[in-house]
């Protein structure tokens, strides 16, 4: 947009002008800022910022964040709009880090972290505008050093860290839930909260009634919840609200009595979905929170995935990231998107109405992808 054209929309109305704004993407909105004081103070107003996240969100697919874990690359991410064939580089928040990152986005903002490096912060950071914020560590993670290699021992599946919002009070939160009863033998689960306002983590009771999965499970957020699964004969999942902060565990799924690598948990179009991998098939189940009951979504055919996409073996069951159908004004065929998180090598789309499938994007690696919504938000 011209400097003319930004003229001609600042004789506009107020409220029209946010309008045509809230429209614009990100990064123009960061140029604008520059174009008058009142343009500045509506692209950086909570209220605004609010109303282009949902626009966005509304109007089309999400991007992807692409997490390098290959050392050689940790110096930067890559983000990749849907439907383009590069992807582009963006610096990380500290280099030569290597990052795990929580599977789940909110509002734009993505959380990073360390599960096993001393004295490494963790950090929010909100890709498109390349603000980030660094967190202390959590209690976890002060014990690790102390530890050592007995910390593996203790500890052979470790917990990785979750990430949500109150819906309530916008307040986000990330969340440790880690099996503490060979650590510390008050409990069988310990939970600690970060709380932004104070910079600190603090500790909630009573925690977990059931042991979690660690590795290679992501803890997954969906409406204000965070989700887990048991670490118990029957593979249940429990869910921690983030407004109340209290556990309760949900109705029993069909995955019951699945070996951990052969489920994945994901949200899909804000809903809790369950991927089951069952012999040479995938099976994906959403679940209905009002009747408390899980549906069957989709089958996808894992011997067809492995020679159409040369992945010579699939161990595990495929991670599903999005539901993508151009946004709701488009009304285009939903597909789904996932990739094979052993080989990391492409990101894969499979058509629910023609069961079709198709790569949306390729490279020598493409990390841990996951997907967000382009946002101004920050957390103060």
């Amino acid at each position: 947009m011209s400097k003319k054209h930004c003229l001609r929309i600042e004789s506009l109305p107020q409220e029209v002008v946010e309008s045509i704004l809230e429209r614009l993407p990100v990064k123009s909105l960061l140029r604008f800022k520059a174009v008058s004081s009142q343009w500045k103070s509506t692209v950086e107003s909570p209220f605004f910022q609010k109303r282009q996240s949902i626009h966005r969100q509304q109007s089309g697919d999400p991007d992807v964040l692409m997490v390098p874990t290959d050392p050689d690359e940790v110096n930067s991410f890559r983000t990749l709009v849907l439907g383009s064939s590069c992807s582009v580089e963006i610096p990380t928040p500290r280099e030569n880090t290597e990052y795990f990152v929580c599977q789940s986005s909110c509002d734009g903002l993505i959380c990073l972290y360390h599960t096993y490096v001393e004295y490494r912060p963790n950090f929010v950071v909100t890709p498109t505008t390349r603000w980030n914020r660094s967190l202390p560590l959590c209690q976890l993670q002060q014990l690790i050093p102390d530890l050592g290699f007995n910390y593996f021992k203790l500890m052979p599946s470790p917990s990785k860290l979750a990430f949500g919002k109150d819906k309530f009070t916008g307040t986000y939160k990330p969340v440790w839930l880690y099996n503490s009863s060979k650590i510390a033998q008050e409990n069988a689960t310990k939970c600690e909260v970060f709380d932004f306002s104070t910079n600190a983590w603090r500790y909630v009771t009573p925690s977990a009634p059931y042991r979690v999965v660690g590795c290679p499970c992501d803890p997954v957020y969906v409406d204000g919840s965070l989700h887990w699964f048991t670490d118990c004969k029957d593979t249940k999942v429990v869910s921690f609200d983030l407004h109340t902060e209290a556990f309760q565990v949900l109705s029993e799924a069909p995955f019951a009595n699945a070996p951990v690598n052969e489920i994945v948990m994901c949200n899909l179009h804000n809903r809790l979905c369950v991927s089951l991998k069952k012999y040479s098939n995938q099976v994906i189940w959403s679940f209905d929170a009002v009747n408390k009951t899980w549906d069957q979504m989709c089958t996808i055919d894992l011997d067809f995935i492995s020679r159409r996409f040369d992945i010579p073996t699939l161990v595990c069951a495929l991670s599903p990231l999005a539901l993508l159908d151009g946004g709701k004004k488009k009304k285009k065929r939903k597909k789904l998107l996932f990739y094979d998180f052993i080989s990391r090598k492409a990101l894969m789309t499979y058509d629910l109405e023609t069961r079709s499938y198709d790569t949306a994007f390729s490279s020598k690696s493409i990390g841990d992808p996951v997907c967000y919504f382009p946002s101004l938000f920050s957390v103060s």
